[in-house]
């Protein structure tokens, strides 16, 4: 890849694949690793595109203590007897081994030095007249270069700078050939570099020197080892900030795990639709199914993919774009608000894919402040992370930290994490969407490793992998499983209560609840009047609101509020009093679903499914008998959802001392939301019950 002159070439190879010097085969599997190399990074680009520039910018911006900048032009002058003249008298096989000898002078002296070496170069010529142009890299370039950076200048600025450059002379060349040429450089040298285990990215014009200082200062110090570092410190920050109180983690990989879709895939189909074009190369799918397959190269070309794809603002706006395409499942939307609420119990998500997805993903569920995510995407995220290192955290969490490590992943990549934790759970997708490979490599891990692991199928009616013997099912929603996450410390919940006794609004809102002459439909539409502000006055504040597009009067969409997750809220009106109240409830939230239920068992597991929240409405709470039934049977279905008991008085000892906060005080994700409170231990009996007075039935024994 070091340079020839375009005028002396002395030989003209059609294509890339018919170069004699590059003989597949000898990709040698004993070459040096990665990480045990000089770093030597190729800056590379058409003649024009301001390399030499950039070069000298650069020497004068980074200095010479950790950095050595070679042209590579004048190394070969620098090795070869009688300099460039005598070079281009060479024949070309001659001229290979003088451009090796210079690639080699290079990388053994930063080998010796430490520092990283800056080279540029040309990695084909390609004059106009010609069908194809002539690459004049060698072996040695390919087993040598770490790192090659491509200057992606337009070719109308390449052309121009041509016609206006008076020190070098160069063939008249038009923009629609140099296009041509670009394009050829830069499909095949990311297709070799892949091979050979370089990392390549695209250099716009834009910020320039900026953005290859910052490079450039990565590619020095970035190793594996360095990697594991940067995602242990960003895992101890996370377990440090609760302050030692933590005795049980739960690791989560992200991408169809905690959702069934693939962030990568989404942003990638976003990029696309953006550019109006599909570059294949540049797709993780093409990335990870090529030569680097699954390795710590393989993930750090995918972060030099993102920052070539999107400057910082374009990314964080994409990311927002799929982060709202992203639906998390409600079994650990739940699961993971309990979580919240315990001090001795915390939780990350550790993605091999973007960190600034899913933190906007966990936000908007309002799970930010809690759940943390060890992720990258980004140079400046500091690291990737790779099975290596998602094994790795667990096994710090478990070893380092002395915690109880429930692991939960869905690939064959989370295999090595689910085997170091305490607890493994597979998360299992539709068929359509779950990982082809899983099946293999977890029998295999089963079998032959020792994984001992069971499964949770999300959606519940998807197809369990392998069979429930040898991975036994369990859902994240059943008491049992929940009280094994929790049971290393238990601490008793308060129930929690929010009202508007001494409210002027409930003070009018509660006076013709209590007039005895008030009955049959003016007091259902005054319970009515009750449910609709306890919705928007209390609820939305307890639950929160999520925003959302609307139409504007004027023409023009603008934004609106519903409560948070409203569609996968259940009004659950308990007969037949609290009726009147929950349909008030029911016209503030008109997404939610509405259930009838006279008894407990009124409750089925499809009312439950794939929601988070359930109103539990009454229009009075006594002694909370009748609450305290719902609640239990409710969290014998489902273990993990919020549920809100909503009335409209409670009487003030039983959420207190009462029975009914000692009957609720081991249940977590619950409170209590009432108009007033009340000392009156009075219960309604015949003319003074709220049921016969609504309906008028106050005549009836």
């Amino acid at each position: 890849m070091l340079p020839a002159t375009c005028e002396n070439a002395s030989s003209i190879i059609p294509s890339l694949t018919a170069d004699p010097q590059l003989n597949q085969s000898t990709v040698s599997k004993t070459r040096s690793a990665f990480n045990d190399k000089a770093v030597v990074v190729g800056l590379y680009g058409v003649p024009g595109s301001g390399k030499t520039f950039l070069l000298n910018r650069l020497k004068r911006e980074l200095g010479q203590e950790h950095f050595a900048f070679y042209e590579g032009s004048e190394m070969i002058a620098t090795v070869i007897p009688g300099g460039l003249d005598e070079f281009q008298k060479l024949d070309e096989q001659e001229k290979v081994y003088w451009r090796q000898l210079a690639i080699d002078t290079i990388g053994k002296k930063c080998a010796d030095s430490g520092q990283v070496a800056v080279v540029t170069g040309h990695f084909m010529f390609w004059p106009e007249e010609e069908e194809a142009g002539w690459p004049v890299y060698t072996q040695n370039d390919l087993q040598t270069y770490t790192n090659i950076l491509y200057l992606d200048v337009p070719a109308e600025v390449v052309a121009q700078r041509h016609l206006e450059d008076t020190e070098k002379i160069r063939p008249s060349t038009s923009v629609t050939h140099l296009c041509k040429w670009q394009q050829a450089e830069k499909t095949q040298l990311r297709r070799l570099c892949r091979e050979y285990d370089i990392l390549f990215s695209l250099v716009s014009p834009h910020m320039l020197l900026n953005k290859v200082s910052t490079l450039l200062c990565d590619f020095r110090h970035h190793t594996e080892e360095y990697n594991l570092s940067q995602a242990e410190s960003k895992l101890d920050e996370a377990i440090i900030a609760d302050q030692g109180q933590l005795e049980t983690m739960l690791v989560i990989d992200a991408d169809r795990t905690l959702a069934a879709e693939d962030s990568g895939a989404l942003f990638w189909k976003e990029v696309s639709n953006l550019r109006r074009s599909r570059d294949d190369e540049c797709t993780l799918k093409t990335l990870f199914g090529g030569p680097l397959g699954y390795s710590y190269t393989a993930f750090r070309q995918a972060t030099l993919l993102y920052e070539e794809t999107a400057d910082d603002q374009e990314f964080d706006a994409l990311c927002q774009n799929v982060a709202s395409a992203v639906t998390m499942h409600p079994e650990f939307v739940s699961l993971l608000q309990l979580v919240a609420e315990q001090e001795h119990v915390g939780a990350v998500v550790v993605s091999c894919g973007l960190r600034r997805v899913w933190e906007k993903v966990l936000e908007r569920e309002g799970l930010s402040k809690t759940v943390k995510v060890v992720g990258g995407g980004r140079i400046a995220d500091g690291f990737v992370v790779t099975a290596a290192v998602k094994a790795a955290l667990v096994a710090r969490s478990r070893d380092t930290h002395k915690m109880y490590v429930w692991a939960f992943g869905d690939s064959p990549l989370d295999l090595d994490m689910l085997s170091k934790a305490d607890e493994a759970i597979v998360v299992v997708g539709e068929e359509q969407t779950r990982s082809k490979t899983m099946d293999a490599a977890l029998m295999n891990a089963i079998d032959n490793n020792g994984l001992r692991a069971c499964q949770a199928v999300l959606p519940s009616n998807a197809s369990p992998r392998l069979n429930t013997t040898k991975l036994p099912l369990i859902q994240l929603t059943e008491n049992e499983f929940v009280d094994s996450v929790l049971c290393r410390r238990y601490r008793h919940a308060s129930l929690q209560v929010l009202h508007a006794t001494d409210k002027p609004a409930a003070k009018l809102l509660m006076t013709p609840m209590r007039d005895a002459t008030v009955v049959g439909p003016p007091l259902l539409n005054a319970h009515k009047r009750v449910g609709f502000y306890l919705a928007t006055e209390l609820l939305a504040g307890a639950i929160g609101v999520e925003e959302y597009t609307i139409p504007h009067v004027q023409g023009h969409d603008t934004g609106g509020y519903r409560l948070f997750h409203e569609q996968q809220t259940s009004i659950v009106a308990l007969m037949r009093g609290g009726e009147a109240m929950a349909l008030g409830v029911y016209e503030a939230f008109q997404r939610a679903m509405f259930v009838h239920a006279t008894l407990p068992k009124d409750i089925m597991l499809h009312h439950l499914q794939g929601q988070l929240t359930v109103l539990l409405v009454d229009s009075v709470v006594n002694s909370g008998k009748t609450v305290v039934e719902f609640v239990q049977h409710i969290r014998n279905l489902h273990a993990t959802i919020r549920i809100v008991v909503v009335t409209g008085v409670a009487q003030a000892q039983s959420v207190s001392r009462g029975s009914l906060a000692q009957a609720l005080a081991g249940h977590s994700n619950l409170s209590l939301v009432a108009l007033r409170i009340s000392d009156n231990k009075f219960t309604g009996r015949g003319t003074t019950d709220t049921g016969n007075r609504l309906f008028n039935t106050t005549h009836l024994p």
